[in-house]
């Protein structure tokens, strides 16, 4: 109770669990863009009820993971090496390396995982008569199994979340406030769960937006996991800017709709 007391008359604690709650929600939008296009394969009225579970899961796996502190900061030692070295970066050290983690492990899966479900989810939206053996509801959104949905969710959930808290681990010390933020970060999802995947089904080339994002967090995860480290900033930004070149096009759509619509 003491050390409770103490963080919050501090005002370093403060400025830390803000600059984590921050770090969390953005390492979260990963997370939900997979979560909102996986759920909105699904027939409208199972969407909703996904969404709340694998969000629910990211929630649970981070609070568990969080009571496992020294067993998650014991996966970034390695558990074999191919002895192979990348070339020399501009630094002196190599560009890449072979000695696997497990965390590099399942950095690697969760990456190859990512590319195979946005490549396969592009493929579907080019080419969609490719898919018409799969039944159709009568919204048009393919009958998937919902356990499977949450099945895929799940195995993103646990990347994510061990990024997500190796990520605390590096910023503070304090479990209250790791804790804290985890809490208000998956709030914030919860929130935004819904609005997000409402607006990304709503316009189909978003659609194909956020599949590119996933394609490039799944490349990331795989950089990652070879030890090249790829700075979050550049990813965030790079995906900001595609969102912003997004929203303008769709507004040049409108006003061309609107006079369209006007000249008849």
């Amino acid at each position: 109770m003491n050390e409770l007391l103490n963080l919050a008359t501090d005002p370093a604690a403060w400025l830390a669990l803000v600059t984590l709650v921050v770090m969390e929600v953005v390492l979260g939008i990963d997370n939900l863009v997979f979560i909102s296009i996986l759920s909105n394969k699904l027939p409208a009225e199972h969407r909703q009820r996904v969404r709340r579970i694998g969000i629910s899961l990211a929630l649970i796996m981070r609070l568990v993971l969080l009571s496992t502190i020294a067993f998650i900061v014991g996966l970034v030692h390695p558990v074999f090496d191919l002895g192979l070295v990348g070339p020399l970066g501009a630094h002196g050290e190599p560009s890449f390396e072979t000695a696997f983690s497990w965390r590099d492990l399942i950095l690697l899966a969760g990456g190859l995982f990512l590319i195979w479900k946005a490549t396969k989810e592009i493929h579907h939206t080019v080419d969609p008569k490719q898919e018409s053996h799969d039944l159709l509801d009568k919204t048009g959104a393919v009958i998937s199994n919902v356990g499977a949905a949450i099945f895929q969710i799940i195995l993103l959930d646990l990347v994510f979340s061990i990024d997500s808290i190796l990520t605390a681990v590096g910023m503070t010390d304090h479990l209250p406030i790791m804790i804290a933020a985890v809490l208000i970060a998956v709030t914030v999802m919860l929130l935004a769960a819904d609005p997000l995947a409402n607006f990304i089904n709503d316009n189909p080339t978003v659609v194909m937006l956020a599949l590119g994002f996933l394609l490039m967090i799944g490349t990331v995860l795989i950089a990652e996991a070879f030890g090249m480290h790829v700075p979050k900033g550049y990813i965030y930004t790079a995906m900001a800017f595609s969102g912003v070149v997004e929203g303008l096009n769709m507004l040049s759509r409108k006003s061309a709709a609107k006079k369209g619509g006007g000249g008849h």
